[in-house]
């Protein structure tokens, strides 16, 4: 995948943040592209505008928790395209609150998007890139999916889930000639913090709620870099084969930190001590 002009790309979560970048970034590298979304109305906004500007883009409303739905996605983007090169599995979401004041509903709808989003992804368009004997795939899952804290407890479980099914996906079709990348972002200026808006079961969120999720959104508005130097580290790792994709330095430093931890055979530690953001 050194060239990219011409090649298929799919994305999910392309309506806005991260996955919009994505879609942008490959639009000018010379990529027709499948925009994926659950978000109607912002999906047909980003895809018409990059269309009114050139761009050959589809827009394809897709709930990724939904096998039947990824399959759809990819029967439209085969009849439109015949064929799929590049695939980002980056639709995701990030609740915010306490472990032990979740509920059976909230772990059901992470668990679907964030695991299930992924894995539909995997096993729909992986079996199409080995049989034509290329293709990269990119799964988005987080630092959170190397390191852990006592506030996204939900998030940090599935985006290691992430890590693993990306390592071990790396291990089974990179010897067919199909590479792959997890993306590991640290704070990137998106929505990712406004989640609740696509939740099933309500957008109401509790006070604790409320109380842990408002800085962590003004810490993304103040401090996060922006989507499109993501999107680029992304195009990067594609060309040049490369299975980790980092957005900040200081990501596989605190990841060490656990493995400190375990040859030590002590308690986890604060992974960011003594570190600089």
């Amino acid at each position: 995948m050194k060239e990219l002009k011409g090649k298929v790309a799919v994305v999910t979560g392309a309506a806005s943040g991260i996955g919009l970048a994505l879609t942008k970034k490959f639009v000018s590298e010379g990529m027709p592209v499948v925009m994926a979304d659950v978000e109607e109305e912002a999906l047909a906004a980003s895809a018409t505008q990059l269309g009114a500007e050139g761009a050959d883009v589809l827009g394809v409303l897709c709930d990724v928790s939904d096998a039947s739905s990824v399959q759809d996605l990819a029967e439209q983007t085969l009849s439109s395209y015949g064929g799929v090169h590049v695939v980002c599995n980056n639709a995701g979401v990030g609740p915010a609150g306490m472990m032990l004041e979740t509920t059976p509903e909230e772990w059901e709808w992470i668990v679907g998007v964030n695991v299930m989003g992924v894995a539909h992804g995997v096993i729909t368009f992986a079996p199409l890139m080995v049989e034509a004997g290329e293709g990269h795939i990119v799964n988005t899952a987080s630092e959170a999916g190397l390191v852990t804290n006592g506030l996204l407890g939900m998030y940090c479980a599935t985006k290691h889930a992430v890590v693993g099914l990306t390592e071990s996906l790396w291990r089974e079709v990179h010897p067919q000639g199909v590479g792959v990348s997890c993306l590991c972002p640290n704070l990137v200026n998106t929505r990712i913090f406004h989640s609740e808006r696509n939740r099933p079961y309500g957008a109401e969120l509790t006070a604790t709620q409320n109380a842990i999720i408002t800085p962590l959104r003004e810490t993304l508005s103040a401090r996060g870099i922006a989507p499109s130097d993501v999107a680029a580290k992304v195009v990067d790792a594609i060309t040049e084969d490369r299975f980790w994709v980092f957005t900040h330095d200081i990501t596989p430093e605190a990841a060490a930190v656990r493995f400190t931890d375990i040859e030590a055979r002590r308690n986890p530690t604060d992974p960011y001590a003594g570190m600089e953001f």
